[in-house]
């Protein structure tokens, strides 16, 4: 895990003593020193790292070669680069990358210097620095980073968000810091009050840590019982005092003082909306289509890199080829931008040439389905580009869901929050390692251009009933398929076109309120039963999960009172559509980071380019009208592929994905039902009173029978569990001092029981 962490205290001295001047993380990099200092921690690469300064006079930094050289301090990321010209080598890795990168980004990138001579004390005078550090994966330029940077001074916080890539940047200005996170939710960040100050981080645990946090058992309530509602979850995490920063926010600290501010314009619903014609359309598609391009792009513009012999993924840039729509533009656009798109020549595994690696998984346990092997099929033809090199990667009873269990609930990694895709991280992890050393996919395709149902209401509200005939109709074939086709076409419509209606009209206070009362009275409805029943489900400004049902009372009241409180505040100034796509994606984003932390593979990055800034900025352009329509998604990345020269597709594109979750998670669960019931003999969950171990396990072998029960549920179930464990079997901390620094722990006294 990759994170980093600074702070921002009231004062300009330095903080002394065992918890103090001492205190550092454990394997971290100081990218600047000072009374505010920085670090970063895991294992960055050389070029995932950049900072660069601006004089006090705001005009263009001195040393602005970007690449390390002749700048004091840069010593400490290892050894001087000698392969300045392209391929970058830096000795404290490890690691070689090849091939040209992005202008000025090569190595550890300092425009300016880490302090430099006479300057390092107090960084040069706190009071006249100017300074920007960028994490991750970004495509701008050292000039367009320090443009970024005056402009960021003079307030446009925006600017320094709408580079292509994924990645956190810390801006400070004289003793102000702004730490900005991107809009999805996929690179947040984290404050919380230490030391007379405030203590920031792109993880939770380290400041839970740092502040000796005991478990937020409320919390874990809210997330199981209203997963994708920010009413209830709010700004929390598992941990006691450490806040997240809302996606699209930025984090401003004045002398210690924490500030939030949005960085993306609002609307006011009062302004009305425009409707959109058909050029609109077109434009916003054409958005879409320039901001994947760069976004890929700017994957490609990076050094290759090669990991060591006996680490699994191979050199190069890899890509997912489910077979899917997503997950094929990616690749097809890897393989056809101008470029070096995949393995190095001489490299193992690159016999074949420069090729993109394309990696399809086959699942061969989870039982055979007529969309699945259609998918598969549309792989397989694909792969015939000679731009790719395609391997299919065989899973069968080892890579089903909650296999990893067999192991016990301890051999995995700890991540940092819980999440769902914790029981499938074996599964995932085995497509993976056969992928490249940075690797596409398409997570959060679905949420970034598709319409949420609850859409619909929005185009209520805009009185565009015309607009709604289409999803409609695709809700009828689809409920029709299940069965009474006779009475499919005169009921369906009219139900849909009710659940439309009543969420356009009802205030967002009393549907809260509602909620709340209904979380009280326990009387839950169970698991959906296909499609329409979905869709209906999702008419609603909060709604609950999949596993709030099985929760106990106490657990839905603590959680209902949230509700009521958030039913006080000031109204949000959105429409139902627009907040429950907004909230939908924030948790497709945070469950996106526990993916990439529990399926991690050495030496290698996970890049989902849909959840880039300006991929998300494009999507959002996009009109309902046009979002709403079946196969809306699959026809705008027609349109992308078709934009980038990319015009030959099989048969079958964007025909609908296969629910391959559903088979193959009730496949893992009846093969794996002893570890589970094991599981829950004694769960934490009930030891915290959220749940009653008699019930999970009665659930457990209900749906190893296959009766009709919520299968996400019963993973957000085991998930938490699973991480709870790993949490308190945990053993050091994120943190070192001196010899008289006891050792600081989150959760050291272990789960509390929730009481109201």
């Amino acid at each position: 895990m990759r994170w980093l962490v600074g702070w921002s205290r009231a004062t300009a001295d330095p903080v002394t003593g065992a918890r103090g001047r001492e205190l550092q993380p454990v394997g971290a990099q100081l990218l600047w020193a000072g009374p505010d200092p920085l670090w970063a921690v895991g294992d960055w690469r050389p070029d995932e790292v950049r900072v660069v300064y601006a004089d006090p006079a705001g005009g263009a930094s001195r040393n602005g070669n970007g690449h390390g050289r002749g700048v004091p301090g840069a010593e400490a990321y290892g050894q001087a680069h000698p392969y300045a010209g392209g391929a970058a080598y830096d000795g404290s890795y490890d690691r070689r990358q090849h091939g040209t990168a992005a202008p000025g980004v090569t190595g550890f990138s300092f425009s300016g210097g880490l302090g430099g001579a006479g300057a390092s004390g107090a960084a040069r005078d706190a009071g006249g620095v100017a300074r920007l550090a960028v994490l991750g994966r970004c495509g701008a330029s050292d000039a367009e980073l320090r443009l970024g940077l005056v402009a960021a001074r003079g307030g446009a916080l925006r600017h320094v968000t709408a580079w292509p890539g994924s990645y956190t940047a810390v801006l400070q200005i004289g003793r102000r810091i702004t730490v900005l996170g991107d809009l999805a939710g996929a690179r947040p960040v984290f404050h919380t009050p230490w030391s007379g100050g405030t203590a920031y981080a792109t993880a939770a645990l380290p400041l839970a840590d740092l502040i000796e946090a005991g478990l937020d058992v409320t919390h874990l309530a809210a997330t199981l019982a209203l997963p994708d509602s920010p009413e209830a979850i709010g700004d929390g995490t598992p941990y006691l005092g450490v806040r997240r920063v809302p996606p699209g926010h930025a984090l401003i600290l004045r002398d210690g003082a924490p500030e939030i501010s949005g960085y993306e314009p609002t609307a006011s619903l009062a302004s009305g909306h425009h409707q959109a014609t058909a050029a609109d359309a077109e434009a916003a598609v054409a958005g879409v289509r320039d901001a994947l391009v760069e976004a890929v792009r700017a994957r490609l513009a990076q050094p290759r890199y090669v990991p060591d012999p006996d680490e699994a993924p191979a050199p190069g840039i890899g890509a997912d080829l489910s077979g899917g729509v997503a997950s094929a533009t990616l690749a097809l656009l890897a393989a056809g931008l101008p470029g070096m798109p995949g393995t190095l020549p001489g490299t193992p595994g690159a016999l074949a040439g420069e090729r993109l690696l394309a990696v399809t998984f086959n699942d061969l346990a989870a039982g055979g389905l007529a969309l699945r092997e259609a998918e598969l099929e549309r792989a397989r033809r694909m792969g015939t580009d000679p731009r790719l090199r395609h391997v299919v990667v065989a899973g069968g009873p080892e890579a089903l869901p909650y296999a990893d269990l067999a192991a016990g609930p301890l051999a995995g990694p700890l991540t940092d929050e819980p999440g769902a895709p914790l029981v499938i991280a074996e599964r995932h992890r085995q497509r993976l390692s056969a992928g490249g050393a940075d690797h596409l996919i398409g997570y959060g395709a679905r949420q970034v251009l598709d319409a949420h149902p609850a859409r619909l209401a929005d185009l209520l509200m805009d009185r565009r009933r015309r607009s709604l005939v289409r999803p409609v109709a695709a809700l009828t074939r689809a409920d029709g398929s299940a069965g009474h086709p006779a009475l499919v076409p005169f009921t369906v419509p009219l139900t849909v076109y009710r659940a439309a209606r009543r969420l356009a009209r009802t205030p967002y206070q009393r549907a809260v309120e509602d909620t709340a009362a209904l979380l009280l009275s326990g009387t839950l409805a169970g698991a959906a039963g296909g499609p329409l029943d979905a869709s209906l489900a999702a008419m609603a400004w909060v709604r609950p999960g999949p596993a709030a049902g099985w929760l106990t009372g106490e657990a839905l009241a603590e959680v209902s009172v949230r509700l009521q409180d958030a039913a006080r505040r000031p109204w949000p100034l959105e429409r139902p559509g627009q907040r429950r796509a907004r909230a939908a994606l924030a948790r497709q984003a945070a469950d996106f980071r526990v993916y990439e932390q529990a399926v991690a593979v050495p030496s290698q990055r996970l890049h989902a380019p849909f959840l880039d800034n300006q991929v998300v900025r494009a999507g959002q352009m996009l009109p309902a009208a046009l979002r709403v329509r079946p196969g809306a998604r699959a026809q705008v990345l027609r349109e992308v592929l078709s934009g980038a020269g990319v015009r030959e597709l099989p048969p079958g594109w964007g025909s609908g994905s296969s629910p391959a979750t559903g088979p193959a998670l009730r496949a893992g669960l009846s093969t794996a039902l002893d570890p589970l019931l094991d599981l829950f003999d004694a769960p934490l969950l009930a030891d915290a009173g959220l749940v009653e171990a008699r019930v999970v396990r009665h659930v457990l072998r209900a749906a190893a029978q296959g009766e009709p029960v919520a299968l996400d549920g019963i993973g957000d179930l085991v998930a938490t569990e699973v991480w709870l464990r790993r949490l308190l079997a945990r053993r050091g901390s994120c943190w070192t001092g001196g010899a008289d620094a006891p050792e600081q722990r989150a959760v050291a006294s272990g789960v509390q029981r929730l009481s109201l």
